[in-house]
């Protein structure tokens, strides 16, 4: 596991060590989520890498997240870590499952 403490850190970070999969916080210091996850998504280096949005946002942003190319997202609240992280668990395997995108 790789840990950045800001966005800015977190591309740099993303490009040289090339994840499986990114758990990205949308209130980040330096290069806030939003902007980090669309620069993820226009990089050669890291467009394919699935991103999992962790948020505090409601619900109703989940389309546009997904529109600018997240693979999931959780909402952070009580529910996100009850039961083993359960709601967190399904998204990776989901963001992870091979896909008929062509």
């Amino acid at each position: 596991m790789i840990t950045a403490p800001d966005g800015e850190e977190g591309l740099r970070l993303a490009v040289r060590e090339a994840p499986g999969l990114i758990l990205l916080d949308m209130l980040l210091p330096r290069a806030g989520g939003l902007e980090v996850l669309r620069l993820l998504k226009r990089s050669h280096e890291t467009k394919d890498i699935p991103v999992i949005v962790l948020t505090g946002l409601s619900k109703g942003n989940e389309q546009r997240l997904a529109e600018e190319g997240a693979a999931g997202f959780c909402e952070k609240s009580e529910e996100l870590f009850l039961n083993g992280s359960a709601i967190l668990i399904e998204a990776v395997k989901r963001a992870l499952a091979p896909s008929d995108r062509t």
